[in-house]
Parts: C-alpha cells; structure tokens; sequence
C-alpha cells in the first residue's frame, strides 16, 4: 500500500493542554505532517504562542486558542471558536491533564477532585463539544492515557486512577462513535522529561524510572508524538478502543 506523504494534509486538529511538554510535541508532529492546528492551553498564553510560532515558521498552519477542559461555558466557546479558525474536525487529541503526587494519608477531596475534573471530565466535555464540529466522514479522537493506568506506582492513586478512567473512556467511546466512522485510541506514555516533571522536582525519578526502562534512558516529548501521528492517520485505519504503550520497554 503506497502511503500518502504529508499523512494529514488537509486535515484539521485541535490539541488541548497543548502549550508546553507532550501536547507541544504532538501539536508540532501533526502540523509537520500537512494538519492544522489548534494549539490549546490552560493557562500559558506565552507558551501556546511559541508553539504556533513555531510551526507557522515551518510553514504550518497553527492558532492558539485558551480554554479550561474542565468548564463546560468555556469548553462549548473553546470549540466554537477553533471550528471557526479551522472549519471541521477531523482530529481531536485529549491531551489536557495534570499530575500529582499524594500518599494515601494526604488524599484530600480537592486533590480527587481537582485530577478527576481536569484528566477525566475535560476528555467527556472535549469529547462531546467537538462531535458538533466533526467531519462527517469520520476521523480520529486520541486520549493521553499513561502506563500508570495498569502500573499503579505508591503515590499516585488519584492520578492512576484517573489514566484507568481514560482507558475506559477510550473503550467505550470506541463503540459509541464507530458508527461516526471516528476511531477512539489512546496513548499511555512511559516516564516523559517535560517542563511540568522540572516544576515539580521530580525529574531525578523520572531519569531513574527511565534507566530501568529496556532501552535505558527517560523519555522525550518527541518519543510519543509520532505515536499520536500514526493513530490520526489512515495507516491505523483498522484500529480502534486500543491503548498505544510507548514506553522504552518498561515493565
């Protein structure tokens, strides 16, 4: 089979929490790949700007629009306005998310909370707005799971709590929208080097956990968009409610 090179020109994305780490890798891959692309943020304004600074400086076509996955007012303006900038969709990458640490004796409401709404409810929202503004021939929705959805380290109960309930979103949302001809995937990275990971002081556990991965080193950005490139194009057209580990080979 002859495969078609750019793999997504013409195609229209939206990419939320895409400012800065994974979703700055994945918004960049995608336009290298012919998409357009919404590049959404939370927070950084300044960080989504770069991002579409570089890639409209690479000749791809990129606007950064704001918006809290977790509001539904903000959600519904969110991709009004990016159906607006782009027209239809044809991919839409769940990729919004926050991390945090917590032993079982420091588990607050707030902490649950504030992880479900924002790595789990923001998927539902995202979801359910963007099907208003979806091509009609169909397309592809990417969830960023993690491998702690079946790993379940110490300390990070919510948060892997939270990556199972992708899965299982990416699952059911597989036969929900077959019908749609839009596939449901997610990707479940390993241990990533990312701003956030820096933030937090945790990046000499990260490089740790990558030191035990089979291929010995912490991941990159640039190590898990490609993945995301794959599941958004035709060459996965036969794959659906599938989790996509990408990982270094940790076990």
């Amino acid at each position: 089979m002859c495969t078609k090179w750019p793999r997504l020109a013409g195609k229209n994305a939206v990419v939320t929490g895409a400012s800065k780490g994974i979703g700055a890798g994945i918004a960049k891959h995608l336009a290298a790949e012919g998409a357009a692309v919404v590049v959404n943020y939370g927070s950084d304004k300044e960080g989504a700007g770069r991002v579409v600074a570089e890639i409209t400086a690479a000749g791809g076509k990129a606007v950064a629009i704001g918006a809290d996955v977790s509001n539904p007012a903000d959600i519904a303006r969110f991709f009004g306005e990016s159906a607006e900038a782009l027209g239809e969709i044809d991919i839409l990458v769940n990729n919004a998310g926050i991390y945090e640490l917590a032993p079982l004796g420091e588990i607050t409401p707030e902490h649950f909370h504030r992880l479900f709404n924002i790595n789990v409810l923001g998927i539902i929202l995202s979801t359910q707005e963007a099907l208003k503004y979806f091509n009609p021939r169909g397309g592809s929705i990417i969830n960023t799971s993690s491998v702690v959805s079946i790993g379940s380290p110490a300390y990070v109960s919510v948060y892997g709590a939270t990556k199972a309930a992708v899965d299982g979103l990416t699952r059911s949302f597989s036969k929900e929208l077959a019908a749609r001809k839009i596939r449901v995937n997610s990707i479940n990275p390993g241990p990533i080097e990312t701003d956030g990971v820096h933030a937090q002081g945790l990046i000499e556990t990260f490089i740790a956990l990558g030191e035990q991965t089979a291929l010995g080193r912490v991941g990159q950005p640039e190590d898990i968009a490609p993945g995301v490139v794959f599941l958004a194009s035709d060459e996965s057209g036969w794959m659906t409610g599938e989790s996509l580990h990408i990982n270094g080979g940790l076990k």
